[in-house]
């Protein structure tokens, strides 16, 4: 069996019609992504042999190419060969880190659209329970007591917390999401980090809020998870208003 006849097996789908061939050839290689046909790091087919499997033109597959780098699946350098990238969440977290910059009130759109997703993903992660999510809730829990009062250590710890939420739920869909958030979840921490009035006991209080979500999660309670996530989502608002005050007064 030659090397080409071996790619042959990779790519499932074939193009069943000549319009939008490139979209068709990046659908189809991101299927082998996904379903693990080709893993990260791996090297893709050349341009033209890609181009002769699909019966396209080599600008056909370059294009096709293109899209898979431009949405963060591939990793292209010239005069290389295009590798397979592991799944991520890092292209919209790019735009997020954009959004949520640009002005007050798309990081408070930001931090409701957490609220939404993450009350659902808590209730998820209470009914499955994956052993390395709570891992990583448990490891972030011990980093947050440990850098109290460090808001940058903290902030990392938060992050790690609320990832370990969503690999709980046996998911990468939504650990993709979580992970695309992740701009979301440093600005609204450092910005509540850096409030003036913010005390050890505040610290404190923050750490046992995620420790209450992680046990309700631990113990399996969808019910409890989702009035816990509910509560620290609460708390997270009302330091909105402050540092939202805070703001105003500095633009005034």
């Amino acid at each position: 069996m030659t090397a080409e006849d071996t790619r042959k097996s990779v790519f499932a789908a074939k193009l069943a019609s000549p319009s939008r061939l490139a979209d068709g050839v990046s659908d189809a290689i991101a299927a082998a992504l996904f379903d693990g046909r080709i893993a990260p790091g791996e090297a893709l087919p050349p341009e033209g042999e890609i181009a002769r499997e699909f019966g396209v033109s080599k600008p056909i597959a370059r294009e096709a190419l293109r899209q898979l780098t431009n949405a963060g699946l591939v990793s292209t350098q010239q005069g290389k060969v295009a590798r397979a990238r592991a799944l991520s969440g890092e292209p919209m977290d790019r735009i997020y880190a954009y959004a949520v910059r640009s002005s007050l009130t798309r990081l408070q759109e930001a931090n409701e659209m957490r609220r939404v997703i993450e009350v659902g993903i808590a209730r998820l992660a209470a009914e499955r329970r994956d052993p390395r999510g709570l891992e990583m809730m448990r490891q972030a829990l011990h980093d947050m007591h440990e850098d109290i009062g460090k808001p940058g250590d903290f902030t990392q710890a938060d992050i790690l917390f609320h990832l370990g939420l969503a690999v709980a739920t046996g998911n990468s869909m939504i650990r993709i999401q979580m992970e695309s958030m992740r701009s979301v979840q440093r600005e609204v921490s450092e910005l509540f980090s850096r409030r003036s009035n913010r005390t050890e006991a505040d610290w404190r209080a923050t750490v046992e809020r995620h420790k209450a979500i992680y046990d309700a999660i631990a113990a399996g309670d969808t019910d409890l998870a989702d009035k816990r996530i509910h509560a620290h989502f609460d708390a997270a608002d009302i330091a909105s208003f402050e540092v939202a005050d805070k703001l105003g007064e500095q633009s005034s």
